[in-house]
């Protein structure tokens, strides 16, 4: 609840008989006074000698000035150096020391509220007695009820203190119960008045009540008021500033600077606090003339307050100033409860220094709004980028193609949902990953002692039979592949570069699933609704869990991190209002994967760069970098992860409400085709000023032992009978598979191929498919340059009964006439025995037939 919506009950209009009633408790509250003391500032004394003074002593006598909530400032880093990135406040104020005021708004307060300020204890008998007087004319209007500053200054407060209540109920009745002209409200004020001016000495109550005063539209305290209506400081203002400023406290919705329409009654109200300050003589004849003679469109020069992370400067550092404010409210240098760490952070004077790289965000904006822009209408696109230093897990980047906004009705290149994070801090449940999720099936393959080199089944196939967290899922599932023409065995390596799902089914289903899960988990991934967990189904191989993109970047980072996972953070250091520094989060760093695992498996992603699915990532200085590409099945979620050895960056780009539209078949129109297929090289500029900001190097390289792994070569096995070969693959610790007879040449029934093929990295228990032949072909000898006779023999000696002879020649060169040329089919092709064979001659030197060829 805001000032501004209650304040206008303040004064209340009251009848004749009421202000009768008004005039005589006065008088008896005056009388009260001076049964009480000669003074105020000995009227709690003790005296209890009637039922009036009982009441009032019954009254708290005390109340703290306390902290008043001021601006919290959050800043960045560009070119290396800390900068303001957004002022945030619950109630716009900047509290000022005594001798930061100006001394002429001291003058108008003091003159045009309270001129024995100095000379009472906090209840003026002289203005209570007045306004008793006034009361009678017309009740406790613009009198204030004979109020000094010490007593607006006891309302001010309990005015704060009901806005910082729990609940819009309980403020607005504590709100409300704090500015109602009563007389027993009025007896609490100067009660609690005469404890202030006790406790807190006069330049101490002055200055509370300038800096916790309201001045309308949204503003509270004298400096506030003097940057949003003058766009200065309230250390040095004139004359009139002054008093405009001090015009507005009793009426802050009708007489404030924010339009022209309330000119006349801040003016009405400003010259009566000129002429006073004029008759205390704290101003000269010319300086009252020209106050007096002044109109506020000469001086005032409105500044809309610059709140909130929607006006945080950089380019799109919106999401993250916001996500960071959540943050900071989150830590326990604000306190050890919720309740203490909000009412904390909105007391405010916090100084917070974020990881924010300006000079980064605002470049990666540019490329999302080039190539992911906003505007697009033909499906609700969405597209973020997320850097984080590896070695800390400091996050460095997060932009986001719409702007920010947190309005009701949101225009539609805008919305209030951070899609980088987790729904907590940012209202998005995240998006599947495709893809980019099998980096935990690689690692996991890797840590269960399996190699990069060791083949598996890349040709599209049902799996019935799975671990689950130790127990057998018979769950049917077999992924169809990218591309039709992905099948047959693939290297693990070459797989994971060219992302073939089938191959990626064959591996996990060597592995345990959960164990998949709580690697994933290991390196920080989470479901981004954390209330939902990561599932284990045999599709969540291929990224069905929804995940946020910074979430991603911290995974991949791990890797990069030669294993050790730190923890996203998002502040550097808080510094209180008093200039302490409170620390920032803490680095929550922990080694998770085996180092050699680590440089394996960015090992194996390097190739995707390489030669696969990631081809144009590269950046042009040469810097290492590994990636792992991401697509859902109906392409409506697009991912490219990866890294340097010193950030990793995560690309996500997709349908941000659900939908099913495919990327690969719209474009931005910025160049580089489809959406789907931008991706290597938009990563590739973002990832150019990183490289250059955070020079990366080579990652370690990886074992043979750990290329290899524990796998088997399957032996070689050809022209083995089938009892020999199966007792050859069953000792190696493979498992033997009838492939069945085929035409082949050589004895029939011995082997005559397997698959994998002989020398190919198996792991232990893998199938070795093993192919016999059934004897009908042979493989055609070599017989160039034989006479026609002696290769007939030959030819009829390997089991090919008819040979026939071309009836074209090749030129001889006179000696090799009737000698073979050539041979259809060519030499050492395995064909069945009955086919004809064709032998081409020499002839003469011009190609024609010799005499004779037998």
């Amino acid at each position: 609840m805001s000032a501004q919506k209650t304040s206008a009950s303040r004064t209340k209009p009251v009848s004749a008989v009421g202000a009768f009633v008004g005039f005589v408790g006065f008088s008896a509250l005056a009388g009260l006074l001076v049964t009480i003391g000669v003074t105020p500032a000995i009227a709690v004394a003790g005296v209890t000698t009637t039922s009036t003074i009982g009441v009032f002593e019954s009254l708290p006598e005390y109340i703290e000035i306390g902290d008043l909530p001021q601006r919290n400032e959050v800043l960045a880093y560009q070119g290396g150096q800390p900068v303001h990135l957004a002022t945030v406040y619950d109630q716009n104020r900047q509290e000022l020391k005594f001798d930061q005021i100006s001394d002429q708004l001291k003058n108008a307060a003091i003159d045009g509220e309270d001129k024995r300020f100095y000379e009472h204890g906090g209840v003026d008998m002289t203005s209570l007695v007045r306004a008793g007087v006034g009361s009678l004319a017309g009740g406790l209007g613009e009198s204030g009820g004979g109020s000094t500053l010490t007593m607006q200054l006891v309302r001010n407060i309990k005015m704060q203190q009901a806005l910082e209540l729990p609940t819009e109920e309980e403020r607005t009745k504590a709100y409300n119960d704090a500015v109602e002209q009563t007389i027993p409200r009025k007896l609490e004020e100067m009660k609690l008045a005469i404890g202030l001016a006790k406790k807190y000495s006069h330049q101490e109550i002055l200055t509370g009540y300038l800096n916790i005063a309201y001045f309308g539209d949204q503003t509270y305290g004298v400096q506030a008021a003097a940057q949003h209506y003058y766009n200065k400081s309230a250390t040095d203002l004139t004359p009139q500033e002054a008093a405009s400023i001090l015009a507005i406290v009793q009426s802050p919705n009708s007489r404030n600077l924010s339009d022209p329409k309330y000119y006349d009654a801040n003016v009405a109200r400003r010259d009566v606090i000129l002429k006073s300050m004029y008759a205390q003589k704290h101003l000269t004849k010319e300086q009252f003339d020209a106050a007096i003679a002044s109109k506020p469109a000469d001086y005032v020069h409105l500044t809309a307050p610059n709140q909130g992370c929607k006006a945080a400067a950089g380019n799109g550092a919106q999401f993250f100033c916001d996500y960071a404010v959540k943050v900071v409210k989150q830590m326990s240098q604000l306190g050890g409860s919720e309740k203490d760490r909000n009412a904390a952070w909105r007391n405010g004077g916090y100084t917070v220094q974020t990881t924010l790289n300006l000079d980064l965000n605002n470049q990666q904006k540019d490329l999302l709004n080039k190539y992911d822009p906003n505007t697009e209408t033909r499906f609700q696109l969405g597209a973020t980028m997320n850097s984080i230093e590896a070695s800390t897990g400091r996050i460095l980047t997060m932009a986001q193609n719409r702007d920010f906004d947190q309005s009701l009705q949101s225009p539609p290149t805008a919305t209030s949902l951070n899609y980088s994070v987790d729904k907590e801090y940012g209202g998005s449940g995240g998006f599947q990953t495709g893809s980019t999720y099998k980096l935990f099936t690689l690692l996991d393959w890797l840590k269960d002692g399996h190699g990069l080199n060791e083949v598996v089944n890349g040709t599209p196939h049902n799996i019935t039979r799975w671990k689950q967290c130790g127990a057998t899922d018979y769950t049917s599932y077999g992924p169809k592949n990218d591309s039709p023409g992905e099948k047959g065995d693939y290297t693990v390596a070459k797989a994971t570069a060219l992302s073939v799902n089938a191959a990626f089914a064959s591996m996990a289903a060597k592995l345990d699933l959960c164990d998949i899960r709580q690697t994933a988990m290991d390196l920080g991934v989470h479901s981004a609704d954390e209330k939902t967990e990561l599932n284990s189904y045999p599709s969540s191989i291929l990224g069905t869990n929804t995940i946020a993109p910074m979430t991603m970047a911290s995974a991949y980072a791990t890797v990069a991190n030669n294993g050790t996972y730190c923890k996203p953070i998002a502040i550097d250091n808080i510094t209180d209002a008093n200039g302490k520094s409170l620390g920032g989060q803490p680095k929550e760093c922990k080694q998770v994967l085996d180092p050699s695992v680590a440089a394996t498996a960015a090992f194996a992603m390097q190739g995707t760069i390489q030669y696969g699915t990631a081809v144009g990532a590269q950046t042009a200085d040469g810097t290492p970098m590994f990636a792992k590409t991401g697509t859902t099945d109906q392409a409506e979620q697009i991912w490219l992860v990866g890294a340097s050895s010193k950030v990793a960056t995560a690309y996500w780009q997709g349908n941000w409400d659900g939908g099913k539209v495919n990327l690969r078949r719209y474009s931005s129109g910025a160049g580089g085709g489809a959406y789907a297929t931008a991706r290597a090289n938009v990563w590739k500029q973002a990832m150019t000023p990183i490289n250059q900001m955070y020079p990366g190097e080579a990652f370690p390289k990886p074992s043979q032992t750990a290329i290899r792994g524990n796998s088997i070569a399957v032996p070689g096995l050809a022209g083995k009978t089938t009892d020999e070969a199966r007792s050859i693959v069953q000792s190696a610790g493979l498992t033997y598979v009838d492939g069945g007879a085929q035409a082949g040449g050589g004895t029939a029934g011995t082997v005559s191929s397997t698959s994998p093929a002989e020398g190919s990295l198996l792991s232990k228990g893998s199938s070795v498919t093993v192919y016999t032949t059934d004897g009908s072909q042979a493989t055609v000898p070599e017989v160039a340059g034989k006479a026609l006779g002696d290769a007939r023999s030959t030819l009829n000696g390997a089991g090919f009964g008819t040979v026939n002879v071309s009836d074209q020649f090749d030129p001889g060169n006179g000696k090799n006439q009737c000698t073979v040329s050539s041979v259809d089919p060519g030499a050492g092709t395995n064909t069945a025995k009955a086919t004809g064979i064709t032998l081409k001659l020499f002839g003469e030197k011009d190609g024609k037939a010799p005499k004779d060829c037998k």
